[in-house]
């Protein structure tokens, strides 16, 4: 434990991907430990599975800021202070800043619900059901300061079927992720992106 690196996850949801990245970590016993869970809200599942694991919680509070950049301020300097070395993005909903992006540069990896450069945003299981797609999938890329552009890690493909309902869809969608992540956590921390 004392040598494994630490890591940030930011949510903003359920905390579906959050927990699959706890289970690989114990099961595959990868080295690394959450150390912190961001979140933007105050009640969403997450909490509760970070409060499970004895995970401390840190809200950042958009709302009452004077700007993006100052409410991420006292995150980063949390984060720097228990010396995290890295950040998870699962489901966070909101663009960070260059200040958060400077803070770990090349150290901030996200997980989006279709194969980018297509369908960025916030919706893109429903745009890419709503476009007809054949296919789609999850992408694993590193965030940089504008909406879903980072450079492309990893992607897992998803076949919509004939039948297929946007209900089915987000079911098979959310499945690889919770596979493709910790699959490519594991390799990241492999190649010590991290260190």
């Amino acid at each position: 434990m004392a040598n494994d690196i630490k890591l940030a996850v930011f949510a903003s949801g359920n905390g579906t991907n959050f927990a699959a990245i706890l289970d690989a970590i114990a099961v595959q016993q990868l080295p690394c430990q959450i150390v912190y869970l961001v979140v933007d809200k105050q009640d969403i599942g997450a909490i509760n599975i970070a409060n499970a694991h004895h995970i401390p919680v840190l809200f950042v509070d958009y709302k009452q800021a004077e700007n993006r950049e100052a409410a991420e301020a006292p995150i980063i300097e949390q984060l720097q202070a228990a010396g995290v070395q890295g950040v998870l993005m699962a489901g966070f909903m909101r663009l960070i800043t260059n200040r958060l992006l400077e803070a770990f540069p090349q150290k901030i990896i996200n997980i989006h619900p279709a194969l980018l450069p297509s369908f960025p945003g916030i919706h893109g299981i429903k745009d890419a059901f709503d476009y007809g797609v054949k296919i789609t999938g999850v992408t694993v890329h590193y965030v940089d300061e504008e909406m879903d552009s980072g450079k492309i890690i990893d992607q897992a493909t998803v076949r919509l079927e004939a039948d297929e309902t946007l209900a089915s869809l987000e079911e098979k969608i959310h499945d690889v992720e919770h596979h493709l992540y910790p699959t490519v956590l594991a390799q990241l921390l492999k190649d010590e992106v991290f260190n």
